[in-house]
């Protein structure tokens, strides 16, 4: 293994540590590989029509995330406004309810 290789991992590793400790903050965001779509929608009490017309996605994209055995799996970008919608629906609604308002008065 070269030194500019082995710095890099040390640096990582040196990172990790400091991170796990909660001496400093992850240079990177965690976004999981997986998310359970359906019980995210669960959790806010839609259906899938109303939780894919609320948020924005399409009725075949949450049908198809929460079809068991699927290979659809919602992208990066997804995963991560899943997990936002997840911690705190009301105010993710609010905030594109303001931007609708927002873009109505504009009009």
């Amino acid at each position: 293994m070269s030194k500019k290789a082995f710095d890099k991992i040390a640096e990582g590793l040196r990172e990790a540590i400091a991170v796990a400790r909660n001496e400093r903050a992850p240079a990177k965001l965690h976004v999981p590989p997986e998310v359970d779509v359906k019980a995210i929608r669960a959790k806010t009490g839609l259906t899938q029509e109303d939780f894919a017309g609320t948020f924005g996605f399409t009725i075949s994209q949450i049908r198809e995330w929460e079809r068991a055995g699927s290979r659809s799996r919602p992208i990066g970008s997804m995963r991560a406004y899943l997990m936002i919608i997840a911690e705190d629906a009301q105010l993710v609604m609010e905030v594109l309810k303001r931007a609708a308002a927002a873009r109505r008065r504009a009009a």
